[in-house]
Parts: structure tokens; sequence; C-alpha cells
């Protein structure tokens, strides 16, 4: 069963201060929320997204098909983060392209579009951002804080930045800090959307054009990142798109498509690049690689997680090589070292690092049981 959902909005006046120097002020925010918050305001859980998904977490928008909301098979009555017990938070992210101000909208400095001199902003700074929305929903403590991938950094730092805030963390196939590797495919994918002619600087709006070759080939290299080499084997294995009968089947041709991966790839390019805004991929994008709460204290996980009050749930997932079971385990080894409640689950689960959206049931049961203590505790 999924919820009827209603996209909400809220405008900030007042200027909020950014890990940059920078500041921002009359920016709106785009959520959704979903169930009832009790009596005692308890039972709130805030779902923080991940790189090109919204705050349209859950239930579908009335009339329209294909709607779905990105989680949906996670929350909604009776599932693992059930609404009939818990209020439910979706924000979209200051610089999105969802709803939330972003590069596309109008800076009312200059009455034009944003673009590339939209502020650079951090995953701190999307916490503060969402801090402010709580305090407008006069919701002073959360149930728990839940995200996937870049949400589950999100999820962390709330425990940092307002560890009286937060009653439990829920971390799904994330991590302390991207690696080197993350890094380099962020950085390759951002020079394919520079480099397009028709980006013009990060000001394409003005020359009424998109630099969709460029988004293309990033959503290329990070589909290519989010799946495992099982997966992509048993989907489409060597097998040809349309091969030529007799001989070998091989159209001996550089510049068409010969693979069904090909296919696969080049179509999920193009569905993103007529979608998704080209300034808020690099502004993500460069969120994940400056992400890095052990920075400040020379490296040392355990010291940097020293501040965290809250019980945590770490879910990793074994064949997602783009956030490995290992860099849980080095927030899971942080924590214990600090004594912390820590609870973790190391799924076998074939399909990388999409299977945090995915149907796995041992996956789903692990959350499920979690936010049941969840609910006893808080009384929802």
């Amino acid at each position: 069963m999924s919820l009827l959902a209603q996209p909400q909005s809220m405008l900030f006046e007042t200027p909020l201060a950014l890990s940059s120097g920078a500041s921002i002020g009359g920016y709106r925010l785009a959520y959704e929320t979903y169930g009832q918050l009790n009596a005692a305001k308890s039972n709130a859980v805030l779902i923080c997204h991940a790189l090109n998904a919204s705050h349209h977490v859950a239930g579908v928008y009335a009339g329209q098909e294909h709607s779905q909301g990105w989680w949906d098979n996670m929350v909604g009555p009776g599932k693992p983060v059930d609404t009939d017990r818990f209020f439910v938070i979706g924000v979209n992210n200051l610089g999105s392209c969802f709803g939330s101000t972003g590069p596309k909208d109008l800076n009312p400095a200059t009455g034009h579009a944003w673009g590339a001199a939209f502020p650079v902003v951090t995953v701190e700074d999307w916490v503060a951002a969402q801090a402010r929305l709580l305090d407008a929903l006069g919701i002073e403590q959360l149930a728990a804080v839940m995200g996937g991938s870049l949400g589950g950094m999100q999820a962390l730092s709330w425990t940092l930045q307002f560890s009286q805030c937060v009653r439990h963390a829920v971390a799904i196939a994330s991590a302390p800090n991207l690696s080197a590797e993350n890094i380099a495919f962020n950085e390759v994918a951002r020079r394919a959307i520079v480099t397009d002619p028709d980006f013009h600087g990060g000001d394409f709006y003005a020359h009424g054009v998109l630099p969709r070759r460029g988004l293309r080939i990033a959503r290329m290299i990070g589909h290519i990142t989010y799946l495992s080499d099982d997966v992509m084997n048993e989907k489409f294995g060597r097998e040809l798109r349309n091969a030529v009968a007799g001989g070998d089947g091989y159209r001996y041709t550089t510049q068409d498509i010969e693979f069904q991966i090909e296919s696969y790839l080049r179509h999920q390019g193009d569905k993103f690049s007529e979608y998704f805004d080209a300034n808020t991929y690099l502004l993500i994008t460069r969120a994940l690689d400056y992400f890095d709460p052990a920075r400040a204290f020379g490296g040392d996980l355990t010291a940097a997680l020293a501040r965290a009050q809250a019980h945590f749930l770490l879910v990793s997932f074994t064949t997602d090589w783009r956030f490995a079971p290992a860099r849980s385990r080095e927030i899971v080894k942080a924590l214990l070292e600090n004594r912390r409640h820590v609870s973790y689950a190391e799924i076998d689960a074939p399909h990388g690092h999409d299977a945090f959206l995915l149907d796995d049931a041992r996956y789903l049961a692990a959350v499920r049981t979690y936010f049941n203590r969840i609910a006893q505790e808080v009384g929802a």
C-alpha cells in the first residue's frame, strides 16, 4: 500500500552560514511528511536522500503515473519504517533541482539564475538547513535520522552537529569519507560536464541549452559504480544488441552500440540528462568529496565520533564496492571504542551499491526489527 504524497515547501529568510564562509538567505526547502506527529512529538524520523533523489521518499502523487517515491519499499503503512507509527520527513537538500533553492533558481542579487555562482554546500550545511526546518515544525528531537549512501553521511553528521537531538541513527551503504578512488570517479564525471560545449561555465540557462552530453557521460560513469560485476553479467553478459546473421555476430563498428550493456548505459544517461541539473550534480558530488568528520581530528575517527550520543544501526552489502562493508566497519569500530550502542548488519547481496534501494528480505527485516525497538522506546 502506498501513500498519497503531498509536496510542501518552506521559505527561510534568515541567512544560513555555510562551511565555505559564504551564506545564503531567502532560500526555500521542499519537503514531504508521512504519518502523524504524536502528542509528545517523539516519533519523528528524518530521511536524508542520496545524490539524485529528493524529498519524495514514499507514496505517489495523485493522478501521476510512475510517481512512486524513491524509498517506497522502505517507508509507508506496515513497512519497515511504518508511517502508522512514525512521522516521517523527507527534505530536498539545498542546491538540488527538485524544489529546494538551487543553481537553476533566480539569484535575487542579479535577477538571473544562480548558475555557477550558487555557493558550494557541504553535508554539514545540509544538516544545518534540515535542523532549521525541524525547528519550524516544532520537532526538538528525532526518534531517528536515516539515509543510504550520501544520506547515511548526513545521518552520521546529524549525530555530531546536533548530538542531543537524535536518539537513533541509521546509516546504510555509507562511509565515513570517500576513498581516493571514489573522489576520482566524481572528478571524471564533473570533467565530462564542465567540458561539454553547452555548459558555458555553468551559465547554460542564459543560452537556452543543456549540457546533455556531459550529464549523460556522468550518469553512465556513476551507474557503473552502483552495480556489481555479478549483476551486470547476469543482466547483460556479453549479449549483443543487434547481432549480424552469420559469422561471429559483430557489426564491427566503433561508433554504434554493439552490446546490451552499452544500450542500457546510454538509456540511463539519456533519461538523467533530461531531468537533472548539471550544476546540482557538481555541487552534490563535491559535497560527497568534502565529507570527512575525522579530518579535524587528524584522521582519528574515534575522536571525531566521541560527540555522538545516539544509538546506531549500520547496514552494508558484500558486493558494494563503492561503499564497501569495510567502510561501515570503520564506523562501527570507532563507535564501539566510544562505548556507543551499535547494531551492524552485513548483507550478502549480489546487487552492489544499489542494494540499499532494493527488496532484499534480510535487509528489510533488519531495518524493521530496529524500528520496532525504536517505536517501543518512544511510545509510537
